[in-house]
């Protein structure tokens, strides 16, 4: 989300040709000492923002180019693609605050918003 006055503008993020992406992630099955019970948690690996997303947020999950998927699922590719995913690949659009809620869930979430509705700072990303 990017930082204006008076509130932040949450944008939708995406690969330029709208092809879809994978984060890196990790999961483990554990048992909680207190209950004995099995737990399956996970996690999304988070890293330093592109230079495009920089002007939205401080941090973005590390996106894993196809090329490193089968090798990060079968544990054999390890920190060393963990890196930027590229910013000429990817593109963003301000949304409606709306999506804050989980109790909203339409695909009008992350429909554009009317440029007009969004104080736009000087070295904002280029919008669709």
């Amino acid at each position: 989300m990017e930082k204006v006055v008076g509130g932040k503008i949450p944008y939708s993020i995406s690969m330029k040709d709208d092809s879809p992406f994978v984060f890196a992630g990790l999961w483990e099955c554990w048992k909680d000492p207190a209950n004995d019970e099995w737990l399956h948690t996970c996690t999304i690996i988070t890293g330093e923002p592109n230079e495009f997303v920089r002007e939205i947020h401080t941090r973005m999950p590390v996106i894993l180019p196809e090329e490193h998927h089968d090798a990060w699922l079968s544990g054999e590719a390890g920190k060393e693609v963990l890196v930027s995913f590229p910013a000429d690949r990817m593109k963003a659009w301000p949304i409606s605050s709306r999506v804050n809620s989980p109790k909203n869930n339409d695909p009008q979430i992350i429909a554009p918003i009317e440029p007009e509705s969004v104080a736009e700072p000087e070295n904002s990303p280029q919008l669709l």
